[in-house]
């Protein structure tokens, strides 16, 4: 697994970098490009690279250094090349992506963009004049959903129960979304396997790179990739037929409605919202709604208390 994780680096990352940078990162030893997780450029200021979870540079000699001012600084060509690089010199063909401010590499790796932001009828139109890029590299993490099966598919059940994942940011419950539909998907011993519908409005389920998914969501999953949550839900409830619909980070006043349509439709919807518990979840007015509908039956908090993942409790309504 190392060594794979080393080679999709070095493959699908790393050439992309404008030269300069390209020549440090690829110097670095492979233990630590196993562990790369966000190479962060920005115009004038030292690289910052993501490594487990210390935040460390690298300076102009190719050595890693935690004293961040001594730093390789990034220059304004070091920006354009790397953009011209992912957008194979051809900012058009990505505009849509540029407007939504990413653009998804070949792996389901996402490069966020920064810069001067162009708006027309109060909408972003684009971005231009870029100034930093942040590169998050897409790992899959196989298996890490099956502690939380018979959580979502309690003993004696059919099927899987509507589920909530609730955890502050970075506690990994993207990367369980994930694994739960591949484990949906599939099948094992404890479900049998069903139509999975992902609603992947950030691209960060499945890392779609031209509506093909990057990273393993199953065998009978389909994808609607960049897509607006609500609009993707009921999408998928009328013309794909899925048992299960996951999506990530709900909120919003149609996410309700449309999570509550789907449900009346019979369709699981398994989803995830920010929260440190299932408290401060809700003390959320539109999430509150939710579950005095009985919208949700199970929710899941997680937290990084053991490392990303981890369960802290398990909540049950109605």
């Amino acid at each position: 697994m190392a060594f794979s994780d080393e080679r999709i680096i070095r493959e699908q990352i790393i050439p992309y970098l404008a030269l300069p940078v390209r020549k440090l990162v690829a110097g670095l030893p492979g233990e630590d490009l196993t562990r790369l997780e966000e190479i962060r450029l920005r115009c004038g200021k030292p690289v910052l690279l993501k490594i487990g979870e210390r935040d460390i540079s690298i300076d102009p000699r190719g050595n890693l250094t935690t004293k961040i001012s001594e730093g390789y600084r990034v220059e304004q060509d070091d920006i354009y090349r790397t953009i011209a690089a992912i957008s194979d010199n051809s900012l058009y063909a990505f505009e849509e992506e540029i407007r939504r401010g990413y653009i998804t590499l070949r792996g389901g790796h996402r490069v966020g963009l920064a810069g001067q932001i162009v708006m027309k009828k109060d909408e972003v139109k684009t971005i231009k004049d870029f100034g930093s890029l942040v590169f998050r590299v897409a790992r899959e993490v196989k298996n890490c959903a099956e502690p939380l099966l018979h959580h979502v598919v309690p003993p004696g059940r059919q099927g899987p129960l509507n589920t909530i994942l609730i955890s502050p940011p970075g506690c990994g419950k993207t990367t369980l979304l994930r694994d739960l539909a591949r484990l949906l998907s599939n099948g094992n011993g404890l479900v049998q396997p069903v139509n999975v519908a992902v609603i992947d409005e950030r691209s960060e389920l499945a890392g779609c790179y031209m509506g093909v998914p990057q990273l393993d969501v199953g065998p009978r999953t389909d994808v609607l990739d960049a897509c607006p949550k609500a609009a993707g839900m009921i999408m998928a409830l009328r013309s794909l037929s899925p048992r299960v619909i996951i999506t990530d980070e709900i909120g919003r006043r149609e996410d309700v409605d449309a999570v509550v349509e789907c449900l009346n439709a019979g369709v699981t919807v398994i989803t995830s919202a920010h929260a440190a518990n299932a408290a401060e979840l809700q003390k959320r007015p539109l999430l509150s709604e939710m579950l005095e509908r009985g919208a949700f039956k199970t929710g899941i908090v997680l937290s990084r208390r053991y490392g990303p993942g981890s369960v802290a409790s398990i909540e049950r309504w109605g």
